[in-house]
């Protein structure tokens, strides 16, 4: 049986610790799917396509990566996708409570779906996708927080 991963979040933007926790966890598995969540609730600051581009950008040659898009539950994605694995990246002590409570949740619902908790290197710690949404609502510099080329593709969007 494959190890496949999901590997969930809005990437709105991906940022330089999402990339590092992808770069991170390809050695773990068999095939980690970024999975861009859509909440018909709330719209991102940029086109979920966008998003998934940027993603497939960042990784080109790499055959372990797909990237896609879904609605709904992670763990009724996983079963579809028939991934056994969740992988999140975690910043901070509140980051772990909130991982490890959707963690538990997640397994109560699909037991055989095991949650990897990556733990951020220190240079990117204090990075969100969040942070940089606001910094960007400031007409901030991001560059130092997320890859150029979405550095690049942000000026011809905003």
């Amino acid at each position: 049986m494959s190890k496949i991963a999901v590997f969930p979040g809005s990437f709105d933007p991906i940022t330089l610790g999402h990339v590092d926790v992808v770069q991170r966890s390809l050695p773990l598995f068999d095939k980690i799917i970024v999975a861009i969540g859509q909440n018909s609730q709330k719209s991102g600051l940029f086109p979920i396509e966008e998003r998934k581009a940027w993603i497939e950008r960042l990784f080109p040659n790499e055959a372990k990566l797909e990237v896609t898009t879904y609605e709904g539950l992670t763990v009724d994605f996983c079963k579809k996708v028939n991934a056994n694995y969740i992988v999140r990246g975690i910043r901070s002590a509140s980051d772990f409570e909130y991982e490890k409570t959707i963690a538990h949740l997640n397994h109560a619902m699909a037991e055989d779906i095991e949650t990897f908790l990556i733990i951020s290197r220190p240079e990117y710690s204090s990075i969100s996708s969040t942070i940089v949404r606001e910094i960007l609502r400031g007409k901030g510099d991001v560059s130092p927080f997320v890859p150029k080329l979405v550095v690049e593709g942000i000026k011809g969007l905003l």
